[in-house]
């Protein structure tokens, strides 16, 4: 199974900068409403404007952009250079939230918000000794 995870975004064009900036790569996919970051085998960040899911759903749901600048999602990605990607986020306009630190579940995290507010993740996790 593959999962394609989507971020709904205020600006798509900015949006696909920052993500190409931060993640350090380029989309699989950039096209008008949808870009789209292959992370892995089996998954894809997606970023589609909240414009393009209230034209597809309409009245079904509420407007995403009433929550826009709310935290509605977090992305944790583990890497293996976190503060890399972090400092790159935040040189891109990212938000720092808190710096990369051990955490209670043992991974190495820092955290940042998007452009749209979404919680982002950098962390590696600890490598657990075998003696």
């Amino acid at each position: 199974m593959k999962a394609h995870f989507i971020l709904y975004v205020g600006d798509q064009p900015k949006s696909s900068a920052f993500y190409r900036n931060a993640l350090d790569q380029e989309p699989t996919l950039d096209a008008d409403g949808m870009t789209e970051f292959t992370l892995n085998d089996g998954a894809v960040l997606g970023l589609m404007p909240e414009a393009g899911i209230t034209r597809l759903l309409g009245e079904l749901i509420k407007d995403p952009n009433a929550g826009h600048d709310i935290p509605r999602a977090e992305l944790y990605l583990l890497v293996d250079e976190p503060q890399s990607y972090y400092e790159r986020a935040l040189a891109n306009g990212a938000r720092a939230l808190s710096p990369l630190q051990k955490r209670g579940w043992g991974d190495w995290v820092a955290y940042c918000e998007d452009l749209d507010g979404h919680i982002l993740a950098f962390a590696k996790r600890e490598v657990e000794s075998s003696t």
